[in-house]
This record gives structure tokens, C-alpha cells and sequence, in this order.
């Protein structure tokens, strides 16, 4: 059983680690974003230049962020719910609203995202869809296939909520948590 409860934790750490690093890179865009919108601006009033493709790119950006950054943001518990009743709860209590909610709600629809997104994607890969705007960046359909991205990353988060309730409610929280009753980092 301990050698069970070990194989869910290393699993628990990789999905984990996964929406880290897929979020803290994203992270970066933001910045990126508002490098560029700040040189559209000057070029535009400074200089009366500017492009499409620069201005389009800010609109990637964002979607980007947002796309990627989701299961960060989950991770982090910084979606928003009703914390009134759910803070004063104890782990195990929250460990089975976590739980449900999951697979109630987090799971379905992650997956009729990503299936009623499918053909949309894939139409879009067919024509290699680019800008509607002369001058516009040609990687429509790349930017739509983060659609699909954002519904695994959510999916590979709630694996990673499901195993950590797993183990909550299976009496593992000495590895889950350090000693002062906060989530181990890394975790």
C-alpha cells in the first residue's frame, strides 16, 4: 500500500509540475504583451507607423495567457468560488468538495470543451487559417488549437486534484503537507 500511495504522490508531483511550468511560462507573455502594446502605441502616435500582424499579436498573447495559464491558476486554487462555507471546512471535508467537484463538474466539461472543439480545430488546421486582415499573422489555427491545449492542461490538473484528494482521504497527508499544515512546495 505504501508503495502505491508513493506511485500516486511522484504522479501527483509530475501533473503537477506540468501546470507549473506550463504557467509560469505563460506567465511571461504578460510582460511580452505589455512590451509590445507599449511599441504599437509609440509607433503609432510617435512615428504614424504600425502594423497589423504587431497589434494582432497582443490579441494571441492574451489568449495565450489565459489558455495556458488556467490550470496554473487552478493549481493555485485562484478560480473563483464560494469560499464562505468551504475555508472553514477541515481537509478531509475539503478533500471531498474538491473531489466532487471535480469529477462532478471540472471533468465534463473539460472534456465538452474539447470535444465540441475538435472539428472547429481541425477545420481550422485544414485551411492553415491565417488573418482576415491584409498584413495579419497567419497562425489562426494554431492560436484555436490552444482551445484543445487549455482542456488537456485542465484534465491533467484535475487528475492531479483527484489524486491528491486520493490520498488526503486515504491518511497521506503527512505527505502532502509540511508541518505547519500548508501545501508541501512542489506539490
Amino acid at each position: 500500500m505504501r508503495s502505491f500511495n508513493g506511485s500516486l504522490l511522484r504522479a501527483l508531483r509530475l501533473f503537477e509540475s506540468v501546470s507549473e511550468w506550463v504557467g509560469r511560462a505563460a506567465s511571461w507573455l504578460s510582460l511580452l504583451m505589455v512590451l509590445v502594446t507599449f511599441a504599437v502605441v509609440v509607433l503609432r502616435y510617435a512615428f504614424d507607423l504600425g502594423w497589423i500582424a504587431m497589434q494582432e499579436s497582443i490579441t494571441y498573447m492574451h489568449a495565450v495567457l489565459f489558455l495556458a495559464g488556467a490550470a496554473y491558476t487552478l493549481r493555485h486554487q485562484g478560480h473563483v468560488r464560494v469560499d464562505i462555507f468551504y475555508r472553514r471546512f477541515s481537509p478531509r471535508t475539503q478533500a471531498w468538495v474538491d473531489l466532487l467537484g471535480t469529477l462532478l463538474l471540472l471533468m465534463p466539461l473539460c472534456l465538452f470543451i474539447f470535444f465540441i472543439s475538435w472539428d472547429y480545430v481541425a477545420d481550422s488546421w485544414s485551411l492553415f487559417e491565417g488573418s482576415r486582415e491584409a498584413g495579419g499573422l497567419d497562425g489562426v489555427f494554431l492560436l484555436k488549437s490552444m482551445i484543445l491545449v487549455m482542456a488537456g492542461l485542465l484534465v491533467l490538473q484535475g487528475v492531479a486534484i483527484l489524486l491528491r484528494c486520493k490520498l488526503l482521504l486515504g491518511g497521506c497527508i503527512d505527505q502532502l503537507y509540511d508541518g505547519d499544515g500548508s501545501p508541501e512546495e512542489g506539490i
